[in-house]
């Protein structure tokens, strides 16, 4: 590591390195433990996590070629609570307002990717009457060093935040294969480090089964995590067929520990949050399906 590098995090000192990751690890892990259930007892915390985590899908997953409320009709039916829009999606905001008004079912989030143009998307997450803008931030790789991806992303959250505050809007940080934020506990200290309560993670809970274990994640990040992407892996069809088709497996049949995702989200006092899949969509019948999956996966039923 260079000795730019080491300014770039705090440590000009070399030998205080250890110090700093334990100030990290102990800031990470105190933030985790803050939860307002534990007057409750166990049972009552059980029963509020069934009743309160709310479900969703992706609107883009919705393939049935019928009209937005319709569509809508379609999620209330299926015990969906919500769902969120991604900025490419091509759908009239007036018809989806209506069709949010008309049926109880909630655009909860707007999904802004990498774009670095934000205020659009707060804009839009405003109007839905949604409550997040799902950020990725950036991308690590040979041209993109990882100190100057930190400190971009930083200055781009940082010159938003303040509008999507006013807005009531959260920008949400996604933990996603983009080679930057490689560890709960620098993902805690990237989201605290911006000093803003509209900054927060939108943890993907598959995404991290390939190199780690969801159930550690959640625990570290705690209150940090404001909603949730619900998919699968499989480390045996990586190893087999190759990164990628580590996703292509249902949910409840991969490598996800399910029964210590539910328990750490307890822990941390996650039960009122929203929960959304992120996988293959379908009909109605492949909705209906996926949704039986979160609420075996989550205890919801």
């Amino acid at each position: 590591m260079s000795d730019q590098s080491y300014k770039f995090i705090g440590l000009q000192d070399q030998t205080s390195r250890r110090k700093f990751f334990k100030q990290v690890t102990a800031s990470a892990l105190a933030g985790s433990l803050v939860s307002p259930l534990t007057a409750k007892s166990a049972e009552g915390q059980a029963e509020s996590s069934k009743s309160k985590i709310k479900k969703a899908v992706k609107y883009q997953m919705i393939l049935e070629k019928i009209a937005v409320l319709d569509k809508f009709k379609m999620l209330k039916d299926l015990g969906f609570d919500g769902t969120e829009i991604h900025y490419r999606t091509k759908v009239d905001p007036k018809e989806v307002r209506k069709a949010i008004d008309a049926t109880g079912v909630q655009v909860h989030g707007f999904l802004n990717s990498s774009r670095d143009e934000l205020k659009d998307s707060i804009d839009q997450a405003k109007y839905y009457g949604g409550t997040s803008v799902l950020v990725v931030a950036g991308r690590v790789d040979q041209k993109n060093p990882y100190d100057v991806v930190y400190q971009q992303q930083q200055t781009k959250l940082r010159k938003h935040l303040p509008y999507a505050e006013k807005q009531g809007i959260k920008l949400l940080v996604e933990n996603v294969w983009n080679n930057f934020l490689l560890s709960p506990l620098e993902m805690a200290r990237f989201i605290d480090e911006l000093k803003s309560p509209a900054a927060g993670v939108y943890f993907d809970v598959g995404n991290v089964v390939r190199f780690g274990w969801p159930d550690q994640w959640i625990r570290v990040l705690g209150p940090r995590i404001v909603k949730l992407d619900i998919k699968e892996y499989s480390r045996k069809k990586q190893i087999d067929e190759g990164l990628w088709k580590g996703f292509q497996v249902e949910l409840n049949e991969g490598d996800c520990d399910w029964p210590s995702v539910r328990k750490a989200l307890l822990d941390i006092g996650y039960t009122q949050g929203w929960a959304t899949a992120e996988v293959k969509g379908g009909d109605r019948q492949r909705l209906q399906d996926i949704s039986e999956r979160m609420d075996h996966a989550l205890d919801l039923a």
